[in-house]
């Protein structure tokens, strides 16, 4: 009984770690590298039909060159709606319509911008990690409680408690492989 509390815990927590380590590889994507990149402006939220919806709802994208993204809706009568979203949102981005589409540049970035893209994409690295720790906490205390409730040997804790750290150590490393590849990404040239 105690051993099968062991393995759900540790189970969960994995499910929870990883579950983190999939919002920061999406917060990630997010950040403007330069590259034209629908991730930027597929959650955005556009007015059509009277209704809010995100814009991969509306719209198709496509990348024809690395710094240009052609958004396509599925019914042209959502162009102004779309080109409204992307003037509303803080992407810095100016679209362009031809009526049936609606066209974005993407400029080059500076020196200086790419090196704040890159603290900006640091800070969301360590609210994930803190988020994995979090999660391990969590796991030991109700490792803890288990314990203390009786049935299990401190060997078996002990052994849940390096699973729980290997867990722990592995999802920070995906998060940081995750971020060194951004960064990269960033300073490319």
């Amino acid at each position: 009984m105690s051993q099968e509390m062991i393995d759900m815990i540790l189970v969960d927590t994995d499910e929870k770690m990883a579950a983190a380590a999939d919002v920061a590889r999406r917060d990630f994507s997010s950040v403007r590298t330069g590259r034209a990149s629908s991730a930027l402006v597929e959650k955005l939220i556009v007015e059509a039909y009277g209704v809010e919806m995100k814009m991969q709802e509306v719209a198709s994208f496509a990348v024809p060159e690395a710094r240009q993204l052609l958004i396509t809706p599925h019914d042209p009568a959502n162009v102004p709606a779309i080109e409204r979203a992307i003037q509303n949102s803080d992407l810095g981005l100016s679209p362009s319509n031809d009526g049936r589409m609606v066209r974005l540049s993407f400029p080059p970035l500076t020196a200086e911008r790419r090196k704040e893209l890159v603290r900006v994409v640091n800070g969301m690295a360590e609210e994930a990690k803190n988020r994995i720790r979090g999660v391990r906490r969590s796991a030991r205390k109700d490792l803890d409680d288990v314990e203390n409730d009786g049935g299990v040997s401190e060997d078996d804790i002990a052994r849940a408690e390096a699973r729980l750290d290997k867990a722990t150590q592995t999802h920070e490393a995906s998060i940081e492989a995750a971020r060194e590849s951004k960064e990269q990404e960033l300073l490319e040239v």
